[in-house]
């Protein structure tokens, strides 16, 4: 009787311990971008001015798509979940990302994006303010004197 009563006890504390007791994995943590720059070498000067507002956009692109030539008013980055992304600006500079890759992007330089034989699925943050367009179409049109950055 007495190896019943003690049995009851050592089983609950056993259950209670059981996978729970043994150390739990820590969170990971990997900086996928840090930069004072865009990809290009363009300095960022500022943030803009004015309420701070944070905008994540899910951008898809499909395949063999360019994107219409545009800039951004405010410092920004895209991380590449799924497929890849050349970015381009009109001199013909590019920027060739992969999945897993992220990007500084440019601030007030003109520039596009375009796909190959595989859709784009990225994850854009912006740094802006209220009222501030994410981005804002430009018109121009490329010199092909292409220059390949780093990682290409």
């Amino acid at each position: 009787m007495k190896l019943k009563a003690l049995a009851l006890p050592v089983l609950l504390v056993l259950a209670l311990a059981g996978p729970n007791s043994s150390p739990r994995p820590s969170a990971r943590y990997e900086t996928l971008i840090q930069a004072t720059s865009a990809w290009d070498g363009t300095a960022y000067k500022h943030y803009p001015a004015g309420q701070p507002q944070i905008s994540v956009l899910k951008i898809a692109i499909p395949s063999h798509t360019s994107l219409k030539w545009h800039t951004h008013p405010m410092p920004n980055a895209a991380y590449v979940l799924s497929g890849n992304l050349t970015v381009e600006e009109p001199d013909g500079t590019r920027h060739h990302l992969v999945a897993g890759e992220a990007l500084a992007e440019t601030v007030g330089v003109v520039h596009r994006g375009f796909t190959g034989n595989k859709p784009a699925v990225l994850i854009v943050f912006y740094a802006g303010a209220r009222g501030l367009p994410l981005s804002e179409p430009a018109y121009a049109a490329p010199k092909r004197q292409a220059r390949q950055t780093e990682g290409d």
